[in-house]
Protein backbone atom coordinates (compact mmCIF):
# COMPACT_ATOMS: atom_id res chain seq x y z
CA UNK A 1 0.00 0.00 0.00
CA UNK A 2 1.65 3.35 -0.96
CA UNK A 3 -0.72 5.96 0.96
CA UNK A 4 -2.46 5.33 3.85
CA UNK A 5 -6.49 4.51 3.78
CA UNK A 6 -8.27 7.89 5.11
CA UNK A 7 -11.44 8.55 7.16
CA UNK A 8 -13.67 10.37 4.99
CA UNK A 9 -17.14 10.49 6.65
CA UNK A 10 -18.51 9.73 9.84
CA UNK A 11 -22.27 10.55 10.29
CA UNK A 12 -24.74 9.97 13.43
CA UNK A 13 -27.96 7.33 13.30
CA UNK A 14 -31.12 8.92 14.37
CA UNK A 15 -34.77 8.22 14.16
CA UNK A 16 -35.45 12.15 13.49
CA UNK A 17 -33.62 13.87 10.78
CA UNK A 18 -35.35 17.43 11.29
CA UNK A 19 -34.94 17.28 14.78
CA UNK A 20 -31.49 16.00 14.67
CA UNK A 21 -30.38 18.65 12.10
CA UNK A 22 -32.11 21.30 14.51
CA UNK A 23 -30.31 19.99 17.59
CA UNK A 24 -26.70 19.97 16.08
CA UNK A 25 -27.09 23.96 14.48
CA UNK A 26 -28.21 25.20 17.50
CA UNK A 27 -25.84 23.22 20.01
CA UNK A 28 -22.92 23.57 17.67
CA UNK A 29 -24.06 27.08 15.26
CA UNK A 30 -23.28 24.52 12.49
CA UNK A 31 -25.00 24.65 8.85
CA UNK A 32 -26.57 21.50 8.22
CA UNK A 33 -27.45 20.87 4.67
CA UNK A 34 -30.47 18.61 4.33
CA UNK A 35 -29.41 16.41 1.14
CA UNK A 36 -31.71 13.64 0.52
CA UNK A 37 -35.13 14.69 2.94
CA UNK A 38 -35.94 12.46 5.77
CA UNK A 39 -32.96 10.58 4.73
CA UNK A 40 -29.85 12.18 5.02
CA UNK A 41 -28.15 15.16 6.14
CA UNK A 42 -24.45 16.70 5.82
CA UNK A 43 -23.22 18.60 8.76
CA UNK A 44 -20.74 21.46 7.66
CA UNK A 45 -18.57 23.10 10.23
CA UNK A 46 -17.21 25.80 8.48
CA UNK A 47 -13.06 26.81 8.66
CA UNK A 48 -10.22 25.12 8.10
CA UNK A 49 -7.35 22.89 9.69
CA UNK A 50 -4.94 25.57 11.24
CA UNK A 51 -1.54 25.66 10.14
CA UNK A 52 1.22 25.43 12.91
CA UNK A 53 1.52 29.15 13.10
CA UNK A 54 -2.50 29.13 13.83
CA UNK A 55 -3.68 30.64 10.24
CA UNK A 56 -5.55 29.04 8.09
CA UNK A 57 -4.59 25.91 6.20
CA UNK A 58 -6.26 25.06 2.89
CA UNK A 59 -7.92 21.74 4.16
CA UNK A 60 -11.75 22.84 5.63
CA UNK A 61 -12.81 20.64 8.65
CA UNK A 62 -13.84 17.59 8.87
CA UNK A 63 -17.64 17.26 7.83
CA UNK A 64 -20.46 14.77 9.62
CA UNK A 65 -23.86 13.11 8.74
CA UNK A 66 -26.58 12.72 10.15
CA UNK A 67 -29.02 9.27 8.89
CA UNK A 68 -32.17 8.01 9.40
CA UNK A 69 -32.11 4.47 10.82
CA UNK A 70 -35.39 3.39 9.00
CA UNK A 71 -33.39 3.41 6.06
CA UNK A 72 -29.82 3.91 5.70
CA UNK A 73 -28.40 5.14 2.76
CA UNK A 74 -26.51 4.74 0.81
CA UNK A 75 -27.71 0.89 0.22
CA UNK A 76 -28.51 -1.03 -2.69
CA UNK A 77 -31.81 -1.92 -1.96
CA UNK A 78 -33.98 1.42 -2.32
CA UNK A 79 -35.72 0.19 1.14
CA UNK A 80 -32.60 -0.07 2.71
CA UNK A 81 -31.69 -3.01 5.13
CA UNK A 82 -31.79 -3.83 9.34
CA UNK A 83 -31.41 -2.92 11.46
CA UNK A 84 -33.67 -0.38 11.85
CA UNK A 85 -33.34 1.21 15.69
CA UNK A 86 -30.75 3.01 16.95
CA UNK A 87 -28.51 1.55 19.73
CA UNK A 88 -30.05 2.14 23.40
CA UNK A 89 -28.43 2.06 26.21
CA UNK A 90 -24.91 0.59 24.95
CA UNK A 91 -22.20 2.62 23.64
CA UNK A 92 -22.35 4.07 20.05
CA UNK A 93 -20.41 6.61 18.27
CA UNK A 94 -18.11 9.14 20.35
CA UNK A 95 -17.20 12.16 18.43
CA UNK A 96 -15.13 14.48 19.58
CA UNK A 97 -15.35 17.82 19.04
CA UNK A 98 -12.73 21.07 19.73
CA UNK A 99 -14.58 23.97 20.83
CA UNK A 100 -14.08 27.10 19.55
CA UNK A 101 -11.70 29.88 20.79
CA UNK A 102 -15.09 31.70 20.96
CA UNK A 103 -17.17 29.24 22.64
CA UNK A 104 -17.33 27.16 25.34
CA UNK A 105 -17.83 23.94 27.11
CA UNK A 106 -20.56 25.14 29.67
CA UNK A 107 -22.60 27.27 26.72
CA UNK A 108 -22.82 24.09 24.33
CA UNK A 109 -23.65 21.53 27.83
CA UNK A 110 -26.70 24.15 28.30
CA UNK A 111 -28.18 24.15 24.80
CA UNK A 112 -27.67 20.52 24.55
CA UNK A 113 -29.18 19.52 28.22
CA UNK A 114 -32.18 21.97 26.88
CA UNK A 115 -32.78 20.92 23.72
CA UNK A 116 -32.71 17.15 25.68
CA UNK A 117 -29.06 15.99 25.63
CA UNK A 118 -28.21 13.96 28.81
CA UNK A 119 -24.68 15.43 29.98
CA UNK A 120 -22.96 12.62 31.24
CA UNK A 121 -20.04 14.82 33.17
CA UNK A 122 -18.69 18.00 32.99
CA UNK A 123 -14.97 19.77 33.67
CA UNK A 124 -12.34 16.92 33.62
CA UNK A 125 -8.67 17.20 32.66
CA UNK A 126 -7.14 13.89 31.07
CA UNK A 127 -2.89 14.37 30.71
CA UNK A 128 -2.64 11.91 28.50
CA UNK A 129 -3.33 14.32 25.83
CA UNK A 130 -3.35 17.36 27.66
CA UNK A 131 -7.52 17.87 27.29
CA UNK A 132 -10.24 20.03 29.54
CA UNK A 133 -13.15 17.93 28.56
CA UNK A 134 -16.89 17.69 28.99
CA UNK A 135 -19.26 14.63 27.61
CA UNK A 136 -22.91 14.53 26.81
CA UNK A 137 -25.37 11.79 25.31
CA UNK A 138 -27.36 13.47 22.55
CA UNK A 139 -31.54 12.62 22.19
CA UNK A 140 -30.64 9.63 19.75
CA UNK A 141 -27.49 7.88 21.90
CA UNK A 142 -24.74 9.37 20.71
CA UNK A 143 -22.40 10.67 22.36
CA UNK A 144 -20.29 13.73 22.37
CA UNK A 145 -16.58 14.57 23.71
CA UNK A 146 -16.27 18.19 24.15
CA UNK A 147 -12.37 19.09 24.29
CA UNK A 148 -10.44 21.90 24.66
CA UNK A 149 -6.65 22.70 25.50
CA UNK A 150 -5.98 24.73 28.74
CA UNK A 151 -3.46 27.64 29.00
CA UNK A 152 0.21 27.93 29.89
CA UNK A 153 1.24 25.13 27.68
CA UNK A 154 3.35 24.20 24.74
CA UNK A 155 2.91 20.97 22.94
CA UNK A 156 5.28 19.01 21.00
CA UNK A 157 3.61 16.91 18.80
CA UNK A 158 5.98 14.86 17.55
CA UNK A 159 7.14 13.49 20.56
CA UNK A 160 3.56 14.07 22.86
CA UNK A 161 5.01 16.20 25.52
CA UNK A 162 3.97 18.42 27.18
CA UNK A 163 6.20 21.76 28.22
CA UNK A 164 4.77 24.07 31.20
CA UNK A 165 2.31 23.65 33.30
CA UNK A 166 -0.86 23.29 32.31
CA UNK A 167 -3.62 25.46 33.92
CA UNK A 168 -6.41 23.51 34.93
CA UNK A 169 -9.13 25.29 37.26
CA UNK A 170 -9.05 24.03 40.73
CA UNK A 171 -12.46 22.53 40.42
CA UNK A 172 -11.81 20.31 37.76
CA UNK A 173 -11.21 16.43 38.04
CA UNK A 174 -7.99 15.16 37.05
CA UNK A 175 -6.55 11.34 35.26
Amino acid sequence: MTSPNRLVFVDFPTVDIEASAKFYEEVFGWTVERRVPDLFCRIVPGGYFKNPDKTDSEIQNLHLGIHNVKNARPHPNPAGDDPRNVSEGGRSIRAWILVSDDDSQERILETAEKLGATVLWRDHYWHEFNGLNSSFIDPWGNQIMLWTKPEGFTEDYDTHTVEGAPRVPSHWTQE
